[in-house]
């Protein structure tokens, strides 16, 4: 959802449907958040932290910058610096979980530009390019018994 986020946040208007979400930009350092490394940082004093800890904490604070400074650079245009600022706020630095469904009710309380009056025209498009569905199993079939269970026997 963030990437397309970006691209959105880019437009003079953002369409969606009523299903449709936006999510938060903030960045991911592997498999961490980076607003959830520094804050964990915070919680700790340096000499406890292993480097690597605080070599992530630097990237991650670097990260939270640079996404920050181009969200309000794609705001800047129509909503002014410090309201993008504002905005580049609130969707980088970890307001909400990295998967967080922003509504197009919730965006427009944010004061993005969010229509949710779809073109049938686009509409017809999206039918013509169907997605796949995506299924996990939730049962696993094992054709033989684990080795475990042979063992007990």
């Amino acid at each position: 959802m963030s990437g397309g986020t970006l691209i959105a946040l880019a437009a003079d208007q953002i369409v969606m449907c009523e299903h449709a979400v936006l999510g938060p930009v903030d960045p991911q350092l592997g498999s961490w958040p980076a607003a959830s490394v520094l804050r964990a940082v915070e919680r700790k004093e340096a000499a406890k932290l292993e480097d690597e800890t605080l070599i992530l904490a630097d990237q991650a604070e670097k990260a939270i910058r640079q996404v920050c400074d181009a969200v309000a650079e794609l705001l800047a245009p129509r909503h002014g610096e410090a309201r993008a600022r504002e905005l580049a706020q609130v969707l980088a630095t970890g307001t909400w979980t990295h998967d967080y469904p922003i509504t197009a009710r919730v965006a427009r309380e944010l004061g993005l530009p969010v229509e949710t009056a779809m073109p049938e025209a686009f509409l017809h498009l999206m039918a013509l390019y169907p997605q796949p569905v995506r299924r996990a199993p939730a049962v696993d079939y094992l054709p033989e018994r684990r080795v475990r269970e042979r063992a007990s026997r």
